[in-house]
């Protein structure tokens, strides 16, 4: 019934497993991936015509984490999957960037994939399992698709690269000083084709290394799908690339001077408009027939691709009349919203990123509901991108794939300088508004975020700068490798190279490539320009910043003290009982973690100082030899009982109340009378003895012997 095809081979101290022909029969190619106890299937399916009139690839992904993997049920009123998470949405994008260049050019046919997570042992990552799958699942499908990719997580811990790192060992990146990248890689056999990384300060030559790691190490992941496709790959589905060599010439005849001279145009929304009425110019010069061809958006494109990239290439200026390594004019400024905890303007040539810096309690922290568990993350970053940043109308909604990916970007590049949470207690969201957009938003959002945060007073290690390089490759070998890139270049250009970091390294890299991959050498120009850039923005940045900056007095006043974790359940009381008096008598959050640290916010300084103080009482014990201010709660025969240290009660003994013999302890004292007390010590059943006559009781100091017989 099944006709199964299955290889293994040991890859990073695990066997990986390849399995297709069982499950999921109807798909066009559907395999199932497993790295030791954690197994990804990858399904997919491709129309087989293109629809009437299609000018772009529709390709779609889907990354999903199934709850039943690692034995949990979905939290939530409904009880089930839903949305997508940011992880399943950012493993999405992972799994589309490295595939979508290989597949043949011209190919319009709608493409899904689809991957899901069927078991999580909690220690191989799925997300690097699930690109190995659907890059097996296309092989074999049919699909004109130009692969396989390998995939592979990289390490780098006490100077050593580490292949597909442990889950734990990730999760806690920012709590690990010795762990200090996570570094996921895609590419074919010869060329690197993604990578996204989160690192903390490393060198370019680390990187460049962390990279070639990467990429050799997941070399035997290629051959086994090669070797897997043999025994079970369809036939290739028959698709001939279109030829629209006659339509290009027409359209080139039709347009080409226009067109050159708009891209002659140094302002964006001039150049835009000039763009097109350059396309108007062309349509209207063509037939019908011409027009109705599916391939006249390919042939355009083709057209504006050839006048941008031929003129960098030969050596001339790039759009806006700049050589290949220079920065556009930079403006930064903070402090510009007079109510908000931090704010900055970071302006890049014509892209702006409006950046604010909210400071939040530990009840503002975002509880993440993962396989691996639940983690709570104190430091968020939300970028939004409005229609009117690039100057156009469109639909205002829920945050988008591209939204949620390029604020990820920005977050990695600015947590490896963040505070530790023990030295500033507080939750930090940034959110980093596109005001005017024209190439590399994401790196603006880096700039502002740093600004933003230092105005808002967060201790920052360092301040952190990103820039954006591309690249012009053609099939000569010729090539450019340009800072700061523009949007016509990023959309008509080869490369994406998004780097981050501070004046020591490197915290963060992302690369996409639309070509079969780039050479080690064009990487190493590329990272060695692009710290060249970043240096510069730096010295940038640096003039918004000439003075210190106060803390905002809107912000919330935290204070931090641990006590002992026998202690948690004192402080909080039966039912919450006694955290909620504290909270209500002085009017601050209290927030208390297992591990006993306590953070207590409020505006108002009086009010942490009695939540403190409430706190203190409970936790702390008295010690033996000091003098307390009590009162008293009760006269007996024998003594006194005198509330003396918190809700703790010790007994003043007749003998010990003055410095002479009393019959009673109402001759002296009467209940609710404020005393000064000395602790004694503790009898053999722990209770305490506290003394009076050695103590002077207007002023708390002690009385010497010597005093105490005179007054006697």
């Amino acid at each position: 019934m099944f006709n199964v095809t299955k290889k293994s081979i040991e890859w990073g101290g695990e066997t990986l497993t390849l399995e297709s022909g069982k499950v999921a029969r109807q798909a066009d190619g559907s395999v199932i991936a497993t790295l030791g106890e954690t197994s990804v299937m990858a399904n997919v399916t491709f129309a087989k015509s293109a629809k009437p009139g299609q000018d772009f690839f529709p390709l779609t992904v889907h990354y999903q984490e199934k709850y039943y993997a690692a034995g949990k049920v979905p939290g939530g009123f409904f009880k089930r999957e839903a949305r997508p998470s940011e992880k399943e949405t950012l493993t999405s994008r992972l799994i589309d960037r490295p595939c979508r260049p290989l597949f043949v050019p011209g190919f319009k046919n709608e493409v899904l994939v689809m991957c899901t997570v069927l078991s999580h042992d909690l220690v191989n990552e799925p997300d690097i399992l699930a690109m190995i799958a659907a890059s097996a699942a296309l092989t074999i499908s049919g699909v004109p698709f130009m692969g396989p990719i390998g995939a592979a997580r990289v390490g780098f811990s006490n100077g050593e690269y580490v292949l597909n790192p442990d889950v734990d060992d990730m999760q806690k990146l920012r709590e690990n000083p010795e762990q200090r990248l996570d570094l996921v890689i895609a590419g074919t056999k010869d060329a690197v084709m993604m990578v996204e990384s989160e690192a903390y300060e490393l060198s370019e030559a680390e990187m460049l290394g962390a990279v070639k790691f990467g990429h050799d190490a997941m070399q035997p992941v290629i051959d086994l799908i090669i070797d897997f496709a043999e025994d079970c790959a369809k036939e290739p589905f028959d698709f001939q690339a279109p030829d629209y060599s006659a339509l290009f010439a027409k359209v080139k005849t039709a347009g080409e001077t226009q067109m050159r001279a708009a891209f002659a145009i140094k302002d964006k929304q001039e150049r835009t408009n000039a763009i097109s009425a350059a396309v108007d110019a062309i349509k209207g010069a063509l037939s019908e027939e011409d027009l109705a061809d599916a391939n006249l958006g390919s042939a355009i494109k083709k057209l504006e691709s050839s006048i941008l990239r031929g003129d960098i290439i030969n050596g001339g200026a790039r759009i806006d009349g700049r050589d290949n390594k220079t920065v556009r004019p930079i403006v930064s400024e903070t402090g510009i919203l007079p109510r908000t905890h931090g704010s900055s303007l970071f302006t890049r040539g014509e892209t702006q990123a409006l950046v604010v810096t909210t400071l939040g309690t530990g009840e503002d922290e975002q509880i993440i509901d993962a396989l691996h568990g639940n983690s709570r993350s104190n430091f968020l970053l939300h970028y939004n991108f409005p229609p009117y940043s690039v100057g156009e109308v469109g639909r205002v909604g829920s945050p988008g794939r591209r939204e949620i990916g390029h604020g990820k970007l920005a977050w990695r590049a600015l947590q490896a300088v963040l505070p530790a949470a023990t030295d500033f207690p507080y939750t930090i969201r940034v959110v980093s508004e596109i005001t005017e957009s024209n190439g590399s938003s994401s790196m603006a959002s880096v700039c502002g975020g740093s600004l933003s945060m230092m105005d808002a007073g967060v201790p920052l290690k360092a301040p952190v700068a990103g820039v954006a390089m591309g690249l012009i490759l053609e099939d000569d070998g010729k090539y450019a490798v340009l800072t700061d890139i523009l949007g016509d270049e990023d959309h008509l250009g080869d490369m994406d190279f998004k780097v981050a970091g501070t004046e020591n390294g490197i915290t963060s890299l992302q690369m996409d490539i639309k070509v079969a991959g780039i050479t080690p050498a064009i990487m190493e120009q590329a990272l060695a320009q692009a710290k060249d850039g970043r240096l510069h923005i730096l010295g940038e940045m640096a003039k918004a910043l000439t003075k210190a900056q106060a803390f905002s007095q809107y912000a919330p006043k935290i204070e931090t003290m641990q006590v002992p974790t026998d202690k948690i359940r004192e402080v909080i009381g039966s039912g919450g009982k006694v955290i909620r008096e504290i909270v209500e008598v002085s009017g601050a959050k209290v927030d208390i973690n297992d591990d006993g640290i306590i953070k207590i916010a409020s505006n108002n300084a009086e009010s942490i100082k009695k939540a403190y103080d409430m706190i203190w009482s409970i936790v702390a014990e008295p010690e033996e030899g000091r003098v307390y201010t009590g009162r008293v709660v009760k006269l007996v025969d024998f003594g006194a009982f005198v509330n003396f240290f918190g809700k703790r009660d010790g007994l003043v003994h007749v003998s010990q109340i003055a410095n002479k013999r009393l019959n009673h302890p109402n001759e002296y004292l009467k209940e609710g009378q404020e005393v000064k007390v000395k602790l004694l010590g503790f009898d053999d059943r722990g209770k305490v003895r506290l003394g009076m006559k050695m103590v002077d009781q207007e002023t708390g100091e002690e009385i010497s012997e010597a005093k105490a017989d005179a007054e006697a």
